[in-house]
């Protein structure tokens, strides 16, 4: 077990945590119960610390961006590295749970910081680059994930990610 719980929890049978989501209707947050999950505190402040230790030189050698190559992001840096530090290695053991058996999670850990101005415009992601599950830690600053329906814009589900939180769409 970490600090935000056992790992066995992010299963597909977890139950989220019914203040770190909302949905536009009772009825959609039913349907769509297994499918999202918010773990606040999921990374202890030591955990935070040393993940930022690691993945910061990788962010600084890389300038910030005005727009993502699919127009998605604006304002951001990223970079993609594997997590060889203890907290990292530990991190993605937890992680893993939340994952198939057969689809594991990928071995690097895709890592964007945003400007105080940056923000992820409304966009779909390719299975082929994400596959069924992602995984995402929401490390220092608290932020708000929306997803909406393509086939209903009145349908909504808004992931509430406060630092050191872990959120799994399936």
């Amino acid at each position: 077990a970490g600090p935000g719980g056992s790992a066995a929890a992010l299963g597909p049978d977890a139950e989220a945590d019914p203040q770190l989501l909302r949905a536009s209707s009772p009825e959609l947050a039913r349907r769509l119960r297994g499918l999202a999950l918010v773990r606040g505190g999921f990374v202890s402040e030591a955990e935070a610390a040393e993940l930022l230790r690691e993945v910061e030189p990788g962010l600084r050698r890389g300038r910030y961006q005005s727009d993502h190559w699919d127009r998605a992001i604006n304002g951001y840096r990223e970079t993609e590295r594997g997590l060889r530090g203890g907290a990292g290695r530990a991190l993605l053991l937890r992680v893993s749970a939340a994952f198939p058996a057969r689809r594991p999670p990928r071995p690097r850990a895709h890592v964007l910081d945003l400007l105080p101005e940056g923000r992820v415009r409304p966009h779909v992601d390719s299975a082929k680059f994400c596959g069924c599950t992602i995984a995402g830690v929401s490390l220092l600053s608290p932020s708000v994930l929306r997803l909406q329906s393509l086939c209903d814009a009145q349908d909504w589900l808004e992931l509430l990610l406060e630092p050191r939180s872990l959120y799994v769409l399936r």
